[in-house]
């Protein structure tokens, strides 16, 4: 037996029923809110804990612009490494580029799609009750089945195509094309995820939100370790993250 407020301080860390600032949402991890938004309620005596998970339900949509910038951000950053790896001959390490680059793809699927990302044993099951799931799971599988990285490359691009799809039908900023090119003046084809930031940048109107660091995201972002994602005082204690004082090359 507890209180509302007890159960949300306790689960995640802050009392919900307050206003919450954008740096409360970066610390809260997806696979609690979304225990939160679709966990089964069996008793609300005082109808608190449902305006609570309402006010839970999605981020504001500046934050959900910065976020979507930031997982773009993260294929931008390894995007030619599939290719760069397998052209000098590092196949696992090409495999293994190309199964972060899924991951990453994934976990873009779910912001578009306004789901909070699971756990990561119930990823897979969740992303394929996704509306994308049934187009881009047997596309993602085929990456994974690739025999080399030309052929893996090729394949990573039909799920960037996709994924560039889906963020134009949004309509949330201007169309970005949808195709992928060759990095710079080097023969591995890319989706150009700098674009997509820059779009979607462009877009967020909140200054409490632009004056949070450039592309470092959320914790589910920045980290992807169990103990910290599990227990909300670690995920609090990284606060100093988004703290202006906080010297950025440290």
């Amino acid at each position: 037996i507890t209180t509302v407020g007890r159960f949300f301080e306790g689960y995640l860390g802050l009392d919900p029923r307050r206003p919450l600032a954008a740096r409360d949402w970066m610390l809260i991890p997806q696979q609690k809110l979304r225990t939160i938004a679709s966990g089964r309620v069996f008793h609300d005596g005082l109808g608190e804990l449902e305006k609570a998970r309402r006010s839970l339900a999605w981020y504001p949509r500046d934050v959900w612009l910065y976020l979507l910038a930031c997982q773009w951000r993260r294929i931008g950053q390894e995007e030619a490494f599939l290719g760069r790896c397998g052209d000098v001959g590092d196949e696992l390490g090409s495999r293994l580029v190309a199964s972060r680059l899924i991951g990453d793809a994934m976990r873009l699927a779910f912001l578009m799609e306004r789901e909070y990302a699971p756990y990561i044993k119930w990823l897979g099951t969740a992303f394929g009750r996704l509306k994308c799931g049934p187009i881009l799971l047997p596309l993602l599988g085929a990456v994974q089945e690739a025999s080399g990285w030309l052929e893996r490359q090729e394949r990573m691009s039909r799920v960037y195509v996709k994924l560039a799809e889906m963020h134009n039908a949004l309509g949330i900023t201007a169309s970005v094309t949808a195709a992928v090119t060759p990095f710079h003046n080097r023969p591995y084809l890319v989706p150009h995820a700098d674009n997509f930031e820059a779009a979607l940048y462009g877009e967020i109107r909140s200054q409490e939100v632009l004056a949070l660091p450039r592309y470092l995201g959320s914790v589910d972002q920045f980290s992807n370790s169990t103990d910290v994602l599990s227990y909300v005082k670690h995920c609090h204690r990284l606060a100093i993250l988004y703290d202006k004082s906080f010297p950025p090359e440290a």
